[in-house]
């Protein structure tokens, strides 16, 4: 759920985190416990979650990374279909394949030292293919979500035309 708060641009998330991983000694051992998480937003579907697998997750269930992964490359696809709107430039396909470079820092933590966005996308004719790879840029910059890592959040795109 999102309050917006006009006069100061600002706006306001909330969701609730469960953990439903308690194997029935809660947190007695390393091993003792699920990584199970509930992800829950008033009015939208729940989102099962877990740690990554090498982390005792459940690999059927989004982890932390994937969920960093699909904000980073869901933000930009909608800040660059915005900036196309506002370009003139027809989107008639889009799709990424983002990937991402985490490094453990040896003591349990670690940190995401960049994310690649694979954009490919299909614009309606090829005369608007230039202003279509400019866009990726002007979204870069209006992204909330990338604008918030402490990490390059880099892009390779591809634009194609549906028509030449």
């Amino acid at each position: 759920m999102a309050d917006r708060h006009p006069a100061l641009g600002e706006h306001h998330y909330s969701l609730t985190a469960t953990w439903t991983g308690n194997s029935g000694t809660g947190t007695s051992g390393y091993r003792d416990y699920r990584r199970d998480v509930t992800l829950a937003v008033e009015g939208k579907p729940e989102i099962l979650a877990s740690s990554d697998k090498p982390f005792r997750g459940d690999p059927g269930r989004w982890n932390p990374e994937d969920l960093l992964l699909a904000s980073l490359s869901e933000c930009h696809l909608l800040s660059y279909l915005h900036a196309c709107v506002t370009d003139g430039v027809v989107v008639v396909s889009y799709s990424d394949t983002a990937t991402g470079y985490m490094r453990e820092d040896g003591t349990g933590g670690g940190a995401f030292v960049e994310v690649m966005l694979h954009p490919e996308v299909v614009v309606a004719d090829a005369s608007m293919i230039e202003a279509a790879e400019r866009a990726h840029a002007q979204a870069n910059e209006w992204c909330f979500i990338a604008n918030s890592m402490n990490f390059p959040v880099r892009h390779e795109a591809t634009v194609t035309a549906q028509t030449a």
